[in-house]
């Protein structure tokens, strides 16, 4: 999906089915993944994660009792070749059950957040809007963070790393994660034109979806209400977008983030690459 839209910040990601027991408990040597290991009653050989919040053996995820389907992703490189910042996402998520952030109550938030560098005087602001797009599409809602890499200073890209909790609910569109498109209400001129390309019947979302991840070893992948929902949730976006301009114009929504703006003809040809 982050390379069909062109955003291309997710490392390649392949599905792979995974004996958890014998090619990870029993290789690895680090004490804490080892502890979070347990058989279930129905004696499938199960893990979770250790973290500060929410990260408990009911949130377990097991095998069948030890073959799991799962995504691995290309290792980026070490930190010493390549050292990375992590940050937290403005419209981060409470992680409580009663409290709200700022975002979620105050509809002019996104004032707050222009005032703050770097979103002040970068592209990062248009980033973030581009990783909500993303976000939304997946309906992941855990974006507590992101990273970049350092060497390309404040205008370098967003790297969308954990993507775990997407694909979750197909039946429901969780909008508060457009939060920083309708609260901001800008979006780069080349994302602008690629979700309403996407929208085409001849290049629809769902159908490149699908046949792109025909590819891979896991394929379909995705079920038919998953592909169904990107569809539905492309329109949502262009809703959100469309409204903004009826609001303040569409020179003041879009922003020429390219010298050059691609035409649609320009992106069509790009996404049969």
């Amino acid at each position: 999906l982050c390379r069909i839209l062109d955003f291309r910040r997710v490392p390649p990601t392949v599905g792979r089915l995974i004996n958890v027991t014998k090619e990870i408990l029993e290789v690895t040597k680090n004490e804490v993944l080892q502890s979070v290991f347990f058989v279930s009653p129905a004696s499938n050989v199960c893990f979770f994660a250790k973290c500060p919040y929410l990260c408990k053996t009911e949130y377990a995820v097991c095998g069948n009792p030890h073959l799991l389907e799962g995504s691995l992703s290309a290792f980026l490189p070490s930190l010493n070749l390549a050292p990375r910042l992590s940050i937290p996402n403005p419209w981060i998520r409470s992680y409580s059950f009663d409290g709200k952030e700022e975002w979620e109550v105050n509809p002019l938030y996104c004032n707050t957040v222009r005032e703050i560098y770097p979103y002040s005087n970068s592209n990062r602001l248009l980033n973030i809007v581009d990783m909500a797009i993303f976000d939304f599409l997946i309906g992941n809602m855990d974006r507590h963070h992101y990273e970049m890499f350092t060497k390309f200073g404040d205008d370098g890209f967003l790297l969308h790393l954990d993507n775990a909790r997407g694909f979750g609910r197909h039946s429901h569109d969780e909008i508060s994660i457009l939060a920083p498109l309708s609260q901001c209400c800008i979006i780069k001129r080349t994302t602008w034109l690629r979700l309403q390309l996407l929208a085409e019947p001849e290049y629809r979302l769902s159908d490149v979806m699908r046949e792109s991840l025909l590819q891979d070893p896991l394929a379909p992948v995705l079920t038919e209400p998953h592909l169904l929902a990107l569809d539905r949730r492309l329109q949502l976006i262009l809703e959100a977008v469309g409204k903004c301009i009826d609001a303040f114009g569409e020179a003041t929504v879009v922003a020429n983030d390219a010298a050059q703006p691609q035409s649609p003809a320009a992106d069509r040809a790009k996404l049969g690459t």
